[in-house]
């Protein structure tokens, strides 16, 4: 192992691979900072420039290209609530009110912190685990995703405001039932497409984040009239402190420690990613925070933003696991990446540290000089990229709505997504007027898919019997901290509300003694 380490870090450390990182690295965070293009379309757009490298300089490119594009992904998260690629979509939740309080370069620092954080913890865990984590992944069966799964979906609490559990569960329902829509992965059936070939393969997350986040902000902003409020955009123009206080540095720590290790767990699984990593991390956050600290959560919470960015870079770092050590893809853009392994000749697998062990060592130790570049090249840029916010809005508006349709077009180049970008848009505009949160739809929408193939196989398994809940041992385990997290707060909840009615009544009668 010590060979093969000294082996990659010699390959890493070559001019070339070194400014292959930088490129790659920039590169992926100014795509990544576009609304809807991301990472897939980042690392695609690299394929051809790679053909003519050498393996190894090939793939540490893309692998600079793919976490540069989920750090840079952030930032238009935060300045105009425009997610840039999925897995960042979870950022916009706090990282958007912080801006609109003039906090925008606290909340940049702050996600250039937790992503460099996230993605060095994974990078280190990746370098010393990768084998053993590698068994660990294929030891997961369906009844363990589909237990994880049910698991995530307890964190729909996370995304409601206070006394909005109900409309969450509403929209959390609206989002299984949208990910229903196409072919059934397990019988090849086509469901609720109306006939139509352009719903076979389903909706996009990102045509319905970019349609309930981007425009649907879009037109709510021009509703309110508050394009046409010049003293606001004087206010929100403000950069504001990059510094973080001894106090947030002290709020935060634990945060970005909890939500590194968790993410970079969640993507060493195959098929889970950063985008659900994102999500679980910020749910997991807020139902560890006290009740005070809960009500801050959607409306600017520092370790809101924290969170997600430590989850989604550690995730990116942990979806190389199953890629290289065992084949599979761990994600969308590491499909790419495995085509291209392949193309190189290379066979990703269990023999690929032992055949290939210069491009095995050097793409993981390259991802924390990748990291160290980010956090580098991103914090001096904070005051030129939050100029974003000093554009008017009768100007921002349209460069939001042109960049939000093109992103969606340029993923499938089929009209057909912006015609349904707009039917979206105008139902969650008339959700977002009666309150309801989208986050929960987003969520149920990102776990359903994998849930009902893990369900199906879980099922068929077991001969349509529902032992699998308790027959292992980790997916009970699973489903019992599942239980636990959704029935102990309401009980919480019960006694705290008990306790505050009998309060006056102790008072009147002490009163009265």
């Amino acid at each position: 192992m010590l060979d093969g380490i000294f082996t990659g870090l010699s390959t890493a450390v070559m001019p070339f691979n070194l400014m292959m990182v930088v490129v790659g690295c920039f590169a992926g965070t100014f795509i990544g900072m576009l609304p809807g293009l991301g990472p897939i379309s980042a690392v695609a757009l690299m394929i051809p420039i790679t053909y003519g490298l050498d393996p190894s300089s090939g793939i540490i490119l893309m692998a600079g290209v793919y976490y540069g594009a989920v750090f840079g992904g952030s930032t238009s998260s935060i300045l105009i609530n425009a997610p840039g690629c999925a897995s960042t979509v979870v950022t916009a939740f706090d990282g958007y009110p912080l801006a609109q309080k003039n906090q925008a370069g606290k909340a940049l620092a702050l996600a250039a912190y937790s992503s460099f954080s996230g993605g060095t913890i994974g990078a280190l865990a990746l370098l010393f685990a990768a084998p053993a984590l590698a068994k660990v992944s294929l030891s997961f069966q369906s009844t363990d995703y589909f237990a994880l799964m049910i698991l995530g979906l307890t964190a729909v609490a996370a995304f409601s405001g206070k006394g909005q559990v109900i409309k969450a569960l509403i929209m959390t329902v609206f989002g299984l039932m949208i990910a229903t829509i196409g072919t059934d992965t397990t019988s090849g059936a086509t469901r609720f497409t109306f006939g139509s070939l352009d719903l076979i393969d389903g909706i996009s997350f990102l045509l319905l984040a970019m349609a309930t986040f981007a425009l649907t902000e879009v037109i709510m902003t021009v509703l309110k009239g508050e394009h046409r409020k010049e003293e606001e955009q004087v206010d929100m123009s403000k950069l504001g402190s990059m510094k973080l206080s001894k106090e947030e540095i002290k709020e935060v720590a634990p945060t970005i420690a909890r939500s590194s290790v968790f993410g970079f767990l969640v993507g060493v699984l195959p098929g889970a990613g950063a985008t659900i990593a994102s999500f679980l991390a910020y749910g997991l956050e807020r139902n560890l925070a006290s009740v005070k600290e809960k009500l801050k959560f959607g409306k600017g919470a520092l370790r809101g933003v924290a969170a997600p960015e430590s989850a989604n870079n550690a995730a990116s770092t942990g979806s190389f696991v199953p890629l290289l050590t065992l084949g599979i893809p761990g994600s969308g853009t590491t499909a790419i990446m495995l085509g291209a392994l392949i193309a190189y000749g290379i066979q990703p697998g269990p023999r690929l540290f032992l055949d290939n062990p210069d491009v095995f060592w050097s793409v993981i130790i390259s991802m924390y000089f990748g990291n160290l570049v980010l956090l580098v090249l991103n914090l001096p840029l904070i005051p030129y990229i939050s100029k974003l916010l000093i554009i008017p809005r009768p100007i921002l508006i349209p460069m939001i709505l042109f960049f939000s349709i093109t992103g969606v077009y340029l993923v499938s180049f089929n009209t057909f997504d912006i015609h349904m970008m707009v039917v979206i848009t105008l139902i969650a505009l008339f959700l977002k007027l009666l309150e309801f949160p989208m986050a929960p739809m987003l969520l149920g929408y990102i776990l359903g898919g994998l849930m009902e193939t893990n369900l199906s196989r879980a099922l068929m398994i077991s001969d349509g019997s529902l032992a699998f809940l308790w027959e292992r041992p980790l997916t009970l385990a699973i489903i019992s901290v599942a239980l636990i997290v959704l029935i102990v707060p309401p009980v919480f909840d019960l006694f705290r509300n008990r306790k505050n009615a009998r309060g006056p009544e102790a008072a009147i009668n002490e009163g009265e003694g």
